[in-house]
């Protein structure tokens, strides 16, 4: 299983940004999706998640931001953002994994597979 992220760079704040995450070795469509963010001295955290029925989760900060969906049938998921502030500074990485009912799309225990990150800075 081999998740690859793409699409970081840097942006002046109020821009956008669309993250594209591919995925091989087994199907998109089974998981759960997601979106977290890892900025320096900080906890990763969850962003944005897509269920295999494609509900979808956001963060409390991204909200009206963000927008997380996936094609099936090129096995990728998207994270786009709009309205970029400073504080969105963080390398972000997808992952996925197998959500049971009660669990939480946006903690990070249930995900199995992560990819390696990309870079998102925004600037003010």
């Amino acid at each position: 299983v081999q998740l690859v992220e793409s699409g970081g760079g840097s942006v002046q704040a109020g821009g956008s940004l669309r993250l594209s995450c591919a995925a091989s070795g087994y199907t998109n469509s089974r998981y759960c999706m997601g979106w977290f963010r890892q900025a320096p001295e900080k906890e990763r955290e969850g962003v944005a998640a897509i269920d295999s029925d494609d509900s979808t989760t956001y963060a409390d900060s991204v909200k009206g931001r963000f927008t997380i969906s996936k094609d099936n049938a090129k096995n990728t998921l998207y994270l786009q953002m709009n309205s970029l502030k400073p504080e969105d500074t963080a390398m972000y990485y997808c992952a996925a994994g197998r959500r049971g009912f009660w669990d939480d799309p946006l903690s990070h225990g249930i995900y199995k597979y992560w990819g390696q990150g990309t870079q998102v800075s925004v600037s003010s």
